[in-house]
């Protein structure tokens, strides 16, 4: 079959697409043919070693995967043919991919292979920070950064349809503001000086920052008391600093939001929140906001498309 693979820690550029054997399925495993894949910004940081799982060289990234089964155990309660999304970990830029069951669920009939891929790892992510790690009470207001992308967008819907009386979002550029209005933000402020802006516009109870670096500060500067600033990710690649004494002075919470790290050892948890968003995306009020698509072979290009931040929305593969 035909993969992509990290080959060397040298960035995008250093995936190649290769002739590899169809990987085979352990006992609790399902054999997926992939239509779909999500590119996610954890990859590009495997691409450069600075993922903290370093597996050995070479190998298939891709976690994000939508697709049909080809096999599964007995009594699995799936079967060839049928559509589903999963989160295989590993080797979801390839056309077979494999996935342990309980990381996988159906993809209803009127759920496109490309909306299944984009949904679940952004919308779970969003679902954990705000709703179980952030506590968001009906009524609040919630800051999101890197509002343009795919997990700022699943941030701005997942804060409405839980509660938000009004979601600002903070983006680079007017393009990426106009998508996260889109996506049902009520306003959004550029980046470069969001400080000012927001504080016009009112502190928040809740930011959710993607971002990390030199916007952390001006966050926490942003929040009411009691207010939280959860920590999603570092999409600048600069981790930055808690000064504590705003913490205490102002009574406002640090959060850490590790949704991979938090499931693993939590039987069953993917699956609850898998049931709490379904009704919303059998329904729409849960879209992810699908951008670039990729053939499998333009994975370097795809993944330099994430990393140059030119990504507005989720962006993805198709074998």
């Amino acid at each position: 079959m035909k993969a992509a693979q990290i080959v060397s820690l040298d960035g995008p550029d250093a995936i190649e697409i290769r002739e590899v054997e169809a990987p085979l399925p352990g006992p609790a495993e399902a054999l997926i043919r992939v239509r779909a894949a999500g590119v996610a910004f954890s990859d590009v940081l495997r691409t450069r070693g600075r993922y903290q799982h370093k597996p050995v060289l070479p190998f298939t990234p891709g976690s994000e995967i939508a697709g049909e089964i080809v096999t599964a155990p007995m009594g699995s309660g799936f079967e060839p043919g049928d559509r589903v999304i999963a989160r295989a970990g590993l080797g979801g830029y390839a056309e077979l991919a494999v996935a342990p069951i309980d990381k996988i669920w159906p993809l209803p009939e009127a759920v496109s292979f490309e909306t299944g891929a984009a949904f679940f790892a952004n919308f779970g992510t969003a679902h954990f920070a705000l709703v179980e790690r952030g506590q968001l009470a009906p009524g609040e207001r919630v800051l999101v950064h890197g509002a343009g992308g795919g997990i700022g967008s699943a941030a701005i819907q997942i804060a409405k349809t839980f509660g938000a009386s009004e979601v600002i979002a903070v983006v680079s550029t007017a393009e990426k503001g106009e998508a996260a209005l889109d996506a049902g933000a009520d306003t959004y402020v550029l980046a470069e000086g969001f400080l000012d802006a927001v504080l016009a516009l009112g502190k928040v109870d809740i930011v959710v920052d993607t971002v990390g670096g030199e916007r952390f500060d001006d966050s926490l500067r942003c929040l009411r008391g009691d207010g939280r600033l959860l920590v999603v990710g570092f999409a600048s690649g600069e981790i930055p600093s808690v000064r504590v004494n705003q913490l205490l002075l102002h009574n406002i919470s640090v959060v850490g939001v590790g949704w991979g790290s938090y499931e693993g050892d939590r039987a069953g948890h993917t699956a609850t929140q898998w049931n709490a968003l379904l009704p919303h995306l059998e329904n729409g009020r849960l879209r992810p906001h699908v951008g670039a698509v990729f053939d499998l072979d333009d994975a370097a290009a795809a993944l330099q498309h994430v990393e140059q931040r030119r990504a507005v929305g989720k962006v993805l593969l198709r074998p």
